[in-house]
């Protein structure tokens, strides 16, 4: 451990990273959908209602409940083709969803996720909010 940051040189980082809690919580959800394996199915279908929704000028790049969308017109494959995208639009939408309530990570790099929490409603309403938004980006 001594090479680890903040003592030593290695930084590491991750969303379980020295929480008891959240590794709890990972795993009791990890047993939940053992037993409740439609749960992934139910993912799939909103996160592609979400996604079936992006206007022209938008690419989305989905796998499963994960996505991104990029503000270009062009297919993105990797990063040199995601620098392409208008990343001043995608803050002009960043700010609009915020103000409609819908939060998303702040940079057009990040992936968004559809999580067993939302809704069917949840996903009407952010597409609706996208919409909108959309509209003044």
């Amino acid at each position: 451990m001594s090479k680890v940051a903040p003592v030593g040189p290695i930084y590491q980082a991750g969303t379980l990273s020295g929480n008891p809690l959240a590794v709890a919580a990972g795993l009791a959800m990890l047993r939940y959908l053992k037993r409740h394996p439609e749960v992934y199915g139910q993912l799939e279908a909103r996160a592609a209602e979400l996604c079936a929704s992006a206007p022209a000028g938008v690419m989305v790049n989905r796998v499963g409940s994960m996505f991104t969308w990029f503000f270009t017109d062009q297919p993105v494959t990797d990063y040199e083709s995601a620098k392409r995208s208008d990343t001043a639009r995608f803050g002009r939408f960043f700010r609009a969803m915020l103000e409609r309530g819908v939060y998303l990570a702040p940079s057009q790099f990040e992936a968004a996720f559809v999580s067993a929490a939302h809704s069917e409603e949840d996903i009407r309403e952010t597409i609706a909010a996208a919409g909108e938004a959309l509209s003044v980006s």
